[in-house]
């Protein structure tokens, strides 16, 4: 599993600058391209993968920056290849704070990993050329680029412009936000311990953390996950404290003793398991549309010693799995932006288009209006998406609210946002600041 809280500080590694930068930059050409970041990073050598993960989301998260300024050092737009070398570099050196490494080391590598990748190698002066020119030149280079919208805040400028329509206060916090990495949640499993006795299980092997509420702890650092002790054995499972909210909301006070659950959408299956813990007499369906994601779900349940009825298959086509019995519990976590979990995943970004934003909001209109008449008379469904955007948030429940008489809208956090980073939460906190964005509406279907 890769972790996708890695810090930008340069890594401790075995592998020569040059090669982590070479790799660095087919990442970065990937997402350019239009491609995640997971499956490139899955396909770097294992030796060299944390510390090419923990370069290319530093750079993603200061392309707009490096773009803008290699538009001005290159007169003639360089291949590809070329213009990713160059906006991973600059990118490292541009970026506020301490630098991971010199500007000599920085600028030495960077040729280096040109002359030693026969695609590149004849630009490597080309590489160096530009590179010494900023060091020369850069702050009057950073002042000039820091007009442009892109440059400034390191996201598109339609994503920009939609979160000023939408949070004219808070705009700017959510976009500085964006820029620092999240930290890393667990969930314990509440059947076999508690968040306080697992923050002193970790104090024990030195690791800081804190309990946020009965199951959430947050870490002071992160770690990987096969350190996180007790994980093999399924006592904690990696979920940010934000969508560990999802299964009490739905679950919490619910008058049935042993309810039927579906969790729709249900891949990797964290939602599917956190429901199980939570309640263990419930019934769980867990619904993907993808084998090859349904399966994570199982390895996850058995790591964890739950069962679920996993099935493969579309939650909008009821008529091709549902057997007609109502559930108690819909859990419909929709397909969406992502556009609230960039600090985990930074290359969400550059990957979406505003265009997206209708086409997914259709899509969870359709599994909306399709889950519904599943629901028992007096059953509840949690709708989340882990989006910022109001288009997948409130404007979808008022929509579908319109339209649906028998929907009650019931106490929910709506949409929950990531702001500045606190120094350390409050023990207790169930909600702190700098979690990931989220949108909650927990409806109930009326008794007719």
């Amino acid at each position: 599993m890769i972790a996708r809280t890695a810090h930008p500080a340069a890594p401790a590694h075995a592998a020569a600058l040059w090669r982590l930068l070479q790799a660095t930059a087919g990442v970065v050409q990937g997402v350019t391209e239009g491609r995640s970041a997971t499956p490139l990073l899955e396909r770097v050598a294992h030796a060299e993968r944390a510390g090419t993960q923990a370069l290319a989301f530093d750079v993603l998260r200061h392309l707009g920056t490096a773009s803008a300024l290699a538009s001005r050092l290159a007169r003639r737009a360089p291949t590809p290849a070329v213009a990713a070398l160059l906006k991973t570099a600059l990118a490292l050196a541009a970026r506020s704070g301490t630098p991971p490494y010199t500007e000599f080391t920085l600028v030495d590598q960077t040729v280096e990993a040109a002359k030693r990748a026969p695609a590149l190698r004849r630009q490597a002066g080309f590489v160096n050329a530009c590179l010494r020119r900023f060091l020369r030149e850069r702050t009057a280079l950073l002042q000039a680029v820091q007009n442009e919208p892109v440059a400034r805040w390191n996201h598109p400028a339609w994503w920009v412009a939609e979160l000023q329509r939408a949070y004219p206060d808070r705009w700017k916090a959510i976009l500085n936000a964006d820029q620092t990495p999240a930290p890393m949640d667990v969930r314990v499993n509440a059947r076999r311990l508690s968040a306080p006795t697992y923050c002193e299980r970790l104090a024990r092997q030195g690791v800081r953390a804190w309990a946020l509420g009965a199951s959430a702890v947050r870490l002071a650092q992160s770690l990987p996950v096969q350190a996180l002790p007790g994980h093999a054995e399924g006592d904690v499972s990696v979920q940010s404290a934000t969508a560990q909210r999802a299964a009490p909301l739905l679950l919490d006070g619910l008058d049935v003793a042993a309810p039927r659950v579906l969790d729709a959408c249900a891949a990797p299956g964290g939602k599917t398991a956190h429901l199980l813990e939570f309640c263990p007499a419930a019934r769980v369906t867990a619904l993907d549309v993808s084998t090859e994601r349904s399966c994570r779900i199982r390895q996850n349940l058995d790591r964890l010693g739950l069962a679920a009825d996993i099935r493969v298959a579309d939650a909008g086509r009821p008529a091709d799995w549902w057997d007609r019995t109502p559930y108690d519990a819909i859990l419909l976590d929709a397909p969406c932006s992502a556009s609230g979990i960039v600090r985990r995943h930074p290359d969400v970004r550059w990957l979406r288009r505003a265009s997206d934003l209708a086409d997914l909001a259709a899509q969870q209109d359709r599994l909306l209006h399709a889950l519904w008449p599943l629901l028992s008379p007096g059953g509840r469904l949690l709708f989340c998406t882990c989006s910022v955007f109001p288009q997948e948030g409130d404007e979808r429940i008022a929509a579908f609210g319109s339209r649906q008489a028998d929907a009650v809208r019931l106490p929910a956090p709506g949409h929950v946002l990531p702001l500045a980073p606190d120094a350390a939460p409050a023990v207790g906190d169930n909600a702190p600041r700098d979690g990931d964005g989220f949108f909650f509406a927990l409806l109930r279907k009326e008794l007719r």
